[in-house]
């Protein structure tokens, strides 16, 4: 990996060298201008009054509308979005499928009602549970073959779409705090658990996806909830566009959370090479296509950087798996997770050539025959070293 290293530091020209050190004392600047404009814009703001109600007038006006009016069509609006795609997750076609598969409404810890799925064997006993956690912009009914794959050897699993994705609470494609996220993913699994007693249970996050239950299971609470967790292609080390972005995204997630930042849209970057996997995806009305909204662009950059900071305090089992031609997340911050976290049982497979979505890759039977393969080896473990207490 020191070589790989290497030959990337041997593309930095000379120019960038000299670049770099500006950009650095712009970016200090720009904080420092931007953070004394907001301190003076906030003393400087009139109090706030409080409104009227909206006359009759005013609601049947829309040319004059109250703050207040525009905030009610604002939630109306959303509130309209929700319930529609609530209505395309739940019929989402899960085709021929050999399960006891069911859709259900699991309340986070805000309230906030978030869309959830299973899928259990028709008979048998289970084996354990993998609960899945999907990626930015994605929802938990695009795992329906995975699923099944699981079902086949004996798994049940079961998912969960994240507040502002698929048919979940909130605005499509935005997030608040990837922390609500974290905590909706241990809500979870602690509803799973109880409503499984004795049956091993582990968690699988994709993409932020993987970064959010990476985070969930640093919890010492949480790690002794699972048997493990499995990561596919983990937003880990994750930087901005450019530096001034790092500067700003700050201070613009506080006063346009919601705004939508065309510059910082990876749609185009290629995450599979199968193109009906591609052309499912993008096609999907329940995934969110739009530029990526700057609070929630903030908030990857958040995680992702106490995350790296943090690899050596990972002692949960894990299991990362990575494209080595992923362009949206990278394989070699997956390598320095597996060589810095102190972690007793752990796993990495690099995939040569594969892309971003692995679960979506055309070989994605041999991905999920990997990631049940790696399961049984850590139900054994954990069974030979519960025999030895014995």
């Amino acid at each position: 990996m020191a070589s790989t290293s290497a030959e990337i530091e041997q593309l930095t020209s000379g120019a960038s060298n000299r670049i770099i050190p500006i950009l650095k004392t712009l970016r200090k600047c720009v904080i420092f201008v931007l953070s004394l404009f907001l301190s003076l814009l906030l003393l400087l703001r009139p109090r706030r009054r409080v409104l009227p109600l909206p006359s009759p007038e005013e609601e049947a006006n829309p040319a004059a509308p109250s703050r207040r009016w525009r905030r009610k069509m604002a939630w109306k609006l959303e509130e309209e979005d929700t319930a529609r795609r609530r209505s395309l997750a739940e019929g989402v076609e899960i085709g021929e499928i050999d399960s006891r598969w069911s859709s259900f409404l699991f309340y986070g810890r805000r309230g906030n009602a978030l869309f959830s799925r299973s899928w259990l064997p028709l008979s048998g006993e289970l084996r354990g549970i993998l609960i899945i956690i999907h990626g930015l912009n994605e929802h938990s009914g695009r795992y329906s073959q995975f699923a099944k794959q699981l079902n086949t050897s004996n798994f049940g699993v079961y998912a969960m779409d994240w507040i502002g994705h698929g048919g979940s609470d909130g605005l499509h494609g935005y997030v608040p705090s990837l922390d609500y996220v974290v905590s909706d993913t241990e809500a979870f699994l602690e509803k799973i658990r109880s409503e499984n007693p004795g049956v091993p249970c582990f968690l699988f996050g994709h993409s932020t996806g993987g970064a959010v239950v990476l985070k969930a299971a640093s919890s010492p609470s949480i790690e002794d909830m699972l048997a493990g967790i499995v990561l596919t292609s983990p937003a880990l080390r994750v930087k901005p566009a450019h530096p001034i972005v790092g500067a700003i995204a700050p201070i613009f997630s506080l006063v346009a959370p919601r705004f939508q930042f065309k510059g910082a849209n990876k749609r185009g970057i290629p995450v599979s090479r199968d193109p009906e996997a591609l052309l499912a995806k993008y096609s999907d009305p329940l995934v969110y296509t739009g530029p990526i909204r700057v609070r929630t662009g903030h908030e990857i950059l958040r995680i992702t950087a106490y995350l790296t900071r943090n690899f050596k305090s990972i002692t949960v089992p894990f299991f990362v798996l990575h494209g080595t031609e992923d362009k949206v997340t990278d394989p070699l911050a997956s390598q320095d997770l597996y060589n810095q976290a102190p972690s007793v049982f752990k796993d990495i497979k690099l995939y040569e050539g594969f892309l971003h979505d692995l679960l979506f890759e055309p070989e994605r039977e041999e991905v999920g025959r990997d990631i049940i393969g790696w399961m049984m080896k850590r139900l054994d473990d954990v069974n030979g070293s519960a025999a030895g207490l014995w």
